[in-house]
Formats: structure tokens, sequence, C-alpha cells
């Protein structure tokens, strides 16, 4: 098969013929049509994140694809069933506390360390090698290209679930301007919140996430002071906040998250999943009186749990959450490094680089007139 391979930290990916991998028990072969290159993949593969990857290594977080072959654990997966596949793999031998790996892209701790050298590889690949329970089967009619976002959006509903946001709440995403938050305000919309505050430094995608989506959402533009910005949320807010959940990136400032954190409302809950402190940096001071004055609930989530993604695909199925009003522009495979510096300069809300592995035979290609991307007509 045909693979993108990273050989080392700050080379670009070689592409090349590789042995098909052969799965084992509890696991199936999938066939790669669409996986998602985040935006800061360029940030990984150069080294600059200190993600704990072995190269030499397929990358790739997940992706969309036909079962190829199944094990004898399976007894409702089927050859040519089209699924996606969920990249964070968990350890089978401890349900309480299990070591988690996302494979092809990073791994939490020793454990995490040992089960993503098992599972090595990742979806920058012609054919992946997943564990059973991490296929999940999508409608007949899903659009590989469109659904393939899915590893994106399933991050922030992981955040939004620890933070049991409940229909009509008001929630506040800190970091809305980018990839992952403004995948939270669609999410957070789709679960049916009342109303979602967006402070963000950009003011065109500020905009862009107030049309879209209309009156449910405030947009907030900041200033960088930190008890301006505050009072400048809370007062955007229509009703107190009930839930903050905070994505912003390694590069953002400790201040800003305390400032969105203390917006929430007494007996609130703040969820945090950005990047604060990964690369160094203040970490995050929160006055110890006023969590607990104030009885506020806060809490670290990585990633969602597993019982979260069928519901996810409900969600996306019932068009609850619109994965079509996503903007993709597709690579193939040769163009994966073409792939990740689109990805790393087109950061924008709902804007998806995605790699074709597999091309799918459904899809319609041309080539736009500005550049050698292809797109979906």
């Amino acid at each position: 098969m045909l693979a993108a391979t990273l050989t080392e930290f700050g080379s670009p990916l070689t592409v090349h013929e590789v042995p098909d991998p052969e799965p084992g028990g509890g696991e199936v072969l999938v066939q790669v049509l669409a996986t998602c290159v985040l935006p800061y993949t360029a940030e990984v593969f150069s080294g600059a994140r200190h993600y704990p990857l072995e190269p030499p290594v397929v990358p790739g977080v997940g992706g969309v694809g036909r079962i190829v072959r199944i094990g004898p654990d399976a007894t409702k997966l089927r050859v040519g069933d089209l699924v996606w596949c969920d990249a964070t793999v968990r350890a089978r031998d401890d349900a309480l506390t299990p070591d988690i790996a996302m494979q092809g892209w990073s791994s939490r701790g020793e454990g995490g360390a040992q089960l993503a050298r098992y599972l090595h590889d990742g979806s920058f690949a012609e054919l992946m090698r997943v564990p059973t329970e991490n296929v999940y089967p999508l409608p007949a009619e899903a659009d590989p290209v469109q659904w393939a976002a899915l590893s994106i959006y399933a991050v922030p509903y992981g955040g939004l679930l620890a933070g049991a946001l409940a229909a009509g709440e008001t929630v506040l995403i800190s970091g809305a301007t980018g990839n992952f938050g403004s995948s939270a305000v669609a999410v957070a919309l789709a679960m049916g919140a009342g109303h979602v505050v967006t402070p963000g430094r950009n003011r065109a995608v500020l905009d862009l996430l107030a049309t879209r989506f209309g009156a449910r959402v405030t947009p907030v533009e900041l200033t960088g002071d930190e008890a301006t910005d505050r009072s400048a949320m809370t007062a955007a807010a229509p009703t107190p906040i009930d839930l903050v959940l905070d994505l912003l990136p390694p590069h953002a400032p400790a201040s800003a998250a305390r400032a969105a954190a203390m917006t929430v409302r007494e007996q609130g809950r703040v969820i945090l999943m950005g990047g604060i402190g990964m690369l160094g940096g203040p970490d995050l001071p929160l006055p110890y009186p006023w969590l607990m004055r104030n009885s506020i609930t806060l809490r670290g989530q990585w990633l969602a749990p597993r019982t979260a993604n069928p519901v996810l695909i409900r969600l996306a199925s019932s068009h609850l959450l619109d994965l079509a009003l996503d903007r993709p522009t597709l690579f193939p495979l040769p163009q994966v490094n073409e792939a990740i510096t689109h990805a790393a300069t087109h950061p924008t809300p709902y804007t998806r680089t995605i790699l074709t592995p597999t091309r799918p035979e459904s899809t319609e290609w041309h080539t736009t007139a500005a550049n050698s991307d292809k797109s979906p007509r």
C-alpha cells in the first residue's frame, strides 16, 4: 500500500510503498477514504509541540473509510461498511483508568506510549489497522470528505459532555475563533445550548460566527486586558454563564483562559481542554477562594469517551450538526506535504484540509484555476 511516513522530526513526510498492515485479534482493516489534516500538524511534525510520536511513523488522526477485513469478534460490522475510525485508543486491561493513545498522533504516559507502539500507524495511508471498538458505522449516503471532520468535532463534544451541558443553558467557548473552538460553537448549538458567547480577537471570524448562527451567538472582541475582557464577556451573556469550555491553543496567554473561566456563574462548570502551559510559560492560576466560595466545578478533559461517538454521529445524521457547512479542500496522498502547509495557512473556522489516501468512487473531482487543490463539485 501507499503511505506517508514521518521519518524524523523536522523533515517532510515521505510517500512510498509499505507492506499492508495485518490486523490481529480484536482489530479490523480499513481502506482510508478521507482524513483531516489538523491546522497544527506542521508544529507536531517539526517537533515544536513535543508530541511523543516515535518515528518512523505513519501519522494521521482517524478518518472515514470502508472495512476491508474484520476479526472473529466483530458481530455487527461487515466488509464494505462505511465507517468512521476514532483515533482515541484505550487499553483493554484496566476499565477504571485505562491508558490512552491517539493512534498515529500522541499518547499519555508510559502505558499510553506502549499502546502507541503497538497501534503505531495512523490514517495517512491507503489502509489502516484499527481496534474493532474504534470503528463506527456511518449512514450509507454519508460523504467521506464531509464526515472526516468528525475527528475535529469529537474533541469539543467530549468537553461539552464533561461539562454536562443542558438544553437552554448559556455556554462560553474560550478560543471560539480557532478550528476546535468554532467547532465547539456548532456542537453546543446542536446539543441545544440556549446561547453561546464567542470571545476572540479576530473580528472577521467573530462576524462569521454571528452570521452563520444568528441570535443564539454573541461575539465579544477581546482587548487583551484581563479585567476589561472579563467584564465584556459577562455582560454579553443574556443569562448567567452556566459553562465555560476552554480550547485556547498553547501559545495563548494564561490570563486569557483565566478571564474566560472566571465569567462562570456561582455553581457553574469550567472544562479545560486547551493547551495552556504545554509549551512552557505561565500555568493557569485560579483563585482558591473564588473556586471554593462560588462552588465552582473545575475539570480537565482529554478527548471524548467511546459512548459519545454514536451520539455525535446521530447529531450529524439528523443535521442538528450540519457537516455540509464545512469547506473542505482535498489533497491526494502524494501531496501530503502540500496538505500540511495548506492546513497551517488556512486555520479558519469550518475550513477543513482533507487528505484522500484512496479516492472515493462516488466523488467527482476538478482542479481549481487558482491552485492545484482538489475539491468536490
